[in-house]
């Protein structure tokens, strides 16, 4: 929605910067705390959440329940299940019998959710925050000159997509995961293409890739650095780890210990959906009846240089168990290489405000501030070192916005669960 000009003397009680679906769930929750004064700043024109990677058929890993405000009110009518309700697709989701909505469906709910409030600025840009001592405000420039002044504010600018050193200044036509349905026709119309990368993304459009080998006539590469294609790790004692007890233990450990265990648990969180290892072998088997497939999956290989000529690139390998190093050339390259925090520049005039730990990223609190009084600017995930896998999970977004409104209010607003764990994690 179109914002109108802000009020020179309004002050919020918090500004929400940057909207995917944590500060999205956020908003949902404030709007009907009448105590509560918040709006919400976005700059891209209306919601959108991982587009380049809306394949047929590709869901979510969490369940329904994870939605933008199910697990702090259920009663709420911005739930996943009232926007079935209302787009008259409740009862085909109750017959589907899948608890995990389609990853385009997510999105769908997301806009649903965005366009019903009325706290929400799209297409508005942060260009500079700044903090007046005298009044005990955030001051929050956009680019189209507008001011809003706050007590708080809540950041969640989320992570872009991250490129390895490897490909730094390198040209051509190469991609980040995060386009690849917008560019897939072109990578399909090549001799050759190379996908590098481990995760859940890197699977799906392997898969993808590999079900039309045979129609394009491509040949198809996949590099993982990990030793093996690893699965996410979903067994039920396990996701115990998405909990407020593991919370409070794995924050109270020292520093170092956890980041120890920050790349420790990768495969707790950036695995590959089980399922879908065993649809790949399957359908290696399937197009292999017909005779060789050219593909290949190539494990424990890092990428340690790129260059690209005359419409080829080279990478530069290494096999990291055999220390060896190789080359492989493709014409198409695809880097489904994740992402990764960027602190936001718009902050560099409050960064003697904000707290830092000595590997340089922000000093997390246990209730989500990053401020020196700790309790005036929060945020939103970029925080596995602090929180641990929790802080990109969808399902605890709706308890760490009910921890946040909580320390936002002065008082519990929707429950904040403490316990919810059989097994204990510490002594």
């Amino acid at each position: 929605m179109t914002a109108l000009p802000e009020p020179a003397s309004r002050t919020y009680d918090f500004v929400g910067i940057g909207l995917g679906p944590f500060n999205l769930g956020l908003a949902c929750l404030a709007e009907p705390i009448a105590e509560l004064d918040g709006v919400f700043l976005d700059s891209k024109p209306d919601f959108e959440w991982h587009a380049g990677m809306f394949l047929d058929g590709a869901h979510l890993q969490t369940p329904f329940m994870s939605d933008l405000v199910t697990l702090a009110d259920p009663t709420s009518p911005y739930s996943f299940l009232n926007y079935l309700k209302e787009k008259g697709r409740l009862y085909p989701f109750y017959i589907r019998e899948n608890f995990y909505p389609l990853r385009v469906e997510y999105d769908d709910y997301c806009r649903w959710a965005a366009n019903r409030l009325t706290n929400v600025r799209f297409s508005t840009t942060v260009t500079e925050v700044t903090y007046e001592d005298e009044d005990g405000v955030y001051v929050v420039r956009t680019e189209a000159g507008d001011i809003y002044r706050a007590r708080h504010l809540v950041l969640g600018t989320g992570t872009p997509p991250y490129l390895p050193e490897a490909v730094a200044g390198l040209g051509g036509d190469f991609i980040h995961n995060s386009r690849y349905v917008q560019h897939k026709a072109e990578l399909q119309a090549k001799e050759s293409i190379t996908l590098v990368g481990s995760g859940q993304s890197a699977a799906e459009i392997y898969y993808d890739l590999l079900g039309e080998i045979d129609v394009h006539g491509y040949e198809l590469n996949w590099v993982t650095r990990s030793p093996r294609f690893f699965p996410l790790e979903y067994t039920k004692l396990t996701l115990e780890m998405t909990s407020p007890e593991y919370i409070d233990y794995f924050h109270a450990l020292p520093e170092q210990t956890r980041y120890r265990l920050t790349a420790e648990q990768k495969g707790l969180f950036k695995g590959i959906d089980g399922d879908l290892v065993n649809d790949i072998f399957d359908l290696l088997y399937q197009k292999k009846v017909g005779g060789p497939v050219p593909t290949r999956l190539l494990t424990n290989s890092s990428l340690n240089d790129v260059t690209y000529r005359d419409g080829v690139y080279q990478l530069g390998l290494r096999q990291e168990e055999q220390e060896k190093d190789y080359t492989l050339r493709s014409q198409g390259l695809v880097l489904a290489t994740g992402y990764k925090y960027a602190e936001p520049e718009f902050l560099k005039p409050v960064h003697e405000r904000l707290r830092y730990d000595s590997q340089g990223n922000f000093d997390i609190a246990r209730n989500y501030s990053i401020d020196t009084t700790g309790r005036g600017v929060f945020l939103q995930n970029a925080g596995v070192h602090a929180h641990s896998i929790t802080s990109p999970d969808l399902g605890m977004g709706a308890y760490r916005n009910s921890y946040i409104i909580r320390e936002l209010l002065g008082t519990e607003y929707y429950p904040v669960e403490q316990t919810i764990a059989f097994q204990e994690f510490a002594v």
